[in-house]
């Protein structure tokens, strides 16, 4: 047998020349991509490299407009995920396909190509989820459960299918440290079986500690191929940005005001909205000058709900539930919180934080009409367009905001960049308080250093910054304490110097504060 033969034996998947053209963008120009059998190959790059058009492709959600794919060295056409699934390949996506009225066998027997009895499913599931240490109750309703007990269920839908080849993208985003440890076992137990695995993170820690091979994507090219072991999370960054990328610097919160708080929460407790809202109870806070606080958490544990009742977009009954500036901020809208000196970002950037069909210099208008009328508008409310042309450059240019066109829809930029206008916006007022959700979701590394080391400055400066954040990387980074909620309550802040990863963790997954040997921070 030929060198060339052995090798196509030893691959599992090939990837030759893969284009994928929309309009005037090659999302995927000319990728050569292999993965090998047993191989768990990482699949880098910024926001808009590439990566989703090229698994898409993978997957049958999309086809190629050239280049070819070989599987066991025969080449292929995906036309669709069925075909996809039928071949061997698997697909965790990032955003959950589930329904929350039904029960976790229901969910897995819609992704199956039989007409298999539900029973039957659902003892599979179960035999093979606790098999692979992700126990998982078959017949427990989706929207009762968890964020990371969720992806379980996606998880084992996919091995359901027997696939040879899974593709994870982001898996680790949801979990604690402690359920991203499990994972990773049992991708390591995957990999001692034969499979292979395409992993999308842009967590490089875990990417160097768990992927045999990666290929670094940048503007839908190839720019590079490496062992990510032989790396460093930094070498990794600056191959995906091409340049290097900013370090962000935590200088010590020194002669702030440190007594004077800023924002207050006190015994703020909320019924839930919605059948699969999360109620809030009790939660008292405070977020003193100069200091920013990080509030980790699993996603849908009632972060969303928090940040709706501090931002003022749900108000709340009782009187001096939320204070700004020593201030009853409680009955007042997001306007009026606004003018007492506070900044909100939320976690939805396209559609919430702005306004997709309107321009940037609109979407500015829109959020700072009230708390910069003087200078905005003139007499009799006629808008100065070149006030607000002006300010919107302001912001492009301190959060390096890059734009198709001198002012552009919102919609039209890509998500990294939208996020840094978004932010930039609410900086450029140098708020007294500033509440962030989710400050750098789905941003690249280059985006999220500068957002980070923006709001470390912020608060600096003596403004009052509160994160909330699934990224704990991010919170270790930029916080002096970190909050965690859970099901809704909220424990007290640790000082970043007695906080860990194991510590929050288990928060995280609902330990009680004091079987952790957390060190409760006084809040004043």
């Amino acid at each position: 047998m030929s060198d060339n033969h052995s090798a196509e034996a030893a691959n599992l998947l090939e990837v030759r020349g893969l284009t994928k053209i929309f309009g005037t963008l090659k999302a995927c120009d000319n990728i050569d991509l292999t993965v090998g059998k047993g191989q768990i190959h990482a699949l880098l790059g910024e926001n808009g490299a590439g990566k989703s058009t090229l698994v898409k492709m993978l997957f049958g959600s999309l086809e190629p407009n050239s280049g070819e794919i070989r599987w066991n060295g025969e080449p292929v056409r995906i036309s669709n995920p069925h075909m996809a699934r039928k071949l061997g390949i698997g697909m965790v996506f990032q955003h959950f396909s589930l329904f929350d009225a039904l029960t976790a066998a229901e969910n897995i027997a819609l992704s199956l190509d039989d007409n298999t009895p539900i029973a039957t499913i659902a003892a599979k599931a179960k035999a093979l989820s606790f098999s692979y240490g992700l126990p998982l109750d078959p017949y427990s309703l989706v929207g009762d459960l968890s964020v990371g007990e969720r992806q379980r269920i996606e998880i084992i839908r996919c091995l359901l299918q027997t696939p040879d080849l899974i593709i994870l993208d982001e898996p680790t985003s949801v979990l604690t440290p402690q359920e991203a440890d499990k994972l990773f076992e049992t991708l390591e137990r995957l990999r001692l079986e034969g499979k292979s695995i395409l992993y999308i993170s842009h967590r490089l820690e875990e990417v160097k500690r768990i992927c045999d091979a990666a290929t670094v994507l940048r503007h839908g090219k190839v720019v590079g191929h490496c062992t990510p072991r032989n790396e460093t999370a930094s070498s990794l960054a600056r191959m995906m940005v091409g340049s290097e990328v900013l370090t962000v610097v935590r200088e010590p919160a020194e002669g702030m005001d440190k007594a004077r708080t800023l924002l207050e929460v006190r015994s703020l407790s909320r019924k839930p909205a919605t059948p699969f809202s999360i109620p809030l109870h009790n939660i008292s806070l405070n977020v003193r000058a100069g200091e920013i606080i990080g509030i980790a958490g699993v996603a849908g544990n009632g972060q969303g709900e928090f940040f709706e009742a501090v931002s003022g977009e749900v108000l709340q009954a009782d009187a001096n539930t939320v204070r700004i500036r020593d201030k009853d901020a409680t009955r007042l809208s997001i306007t009026g919180r606004r003018k007492l000196g506070a900044a909100f970002v939320p976690e939805e950037r396209l559609g919430h934080g702005a306004a997709p069909r309107m321009r940037l210099s609109e979407n500015l208008l829109l959020s700072r009409h009230a708390t910069d009328a003087k200078a905005f508008l003139g007499a009799g409310g006629i808008v100065r367009d070149k006030a607000i042309a002006a300010a919107s450059q302001r912001i492009i240019q301190a959060m390096d905001v890059r734009k198709s066109g001198p002012d552009p829809e919102a919609a039209a930029l890509s998500g990294g960049n939208l996020q840094k206008f978004i932010i930039g916006r609410e900086l450029d007022r140098q708020p007294a308080v500033m509440v962030v959700n989710q400050p750098t979701w789905g941003v690249d590394a280059g985006a999220a250093a500068h957002i980070r080391q923006a709001l470390i400055e912020l608060a600096r400066k003596g403004s009052a910054v509160l994160v909330i954040s699934q990224d704990l990387d991010e919170l270790f980074e930029i916080s002096d304490l970190i909050a965690v909620m859970h099901n809704g309550e909220l424990s007290k802040p640790i000082p970043i110097a007695e906080a860990t990863l194991e510590k929050i963790g288990l928060l995280m997954g609902g330990a009680e504060p004091g079987h952790v040997e957390v060190t409760e921070a006084e809040v004043a």
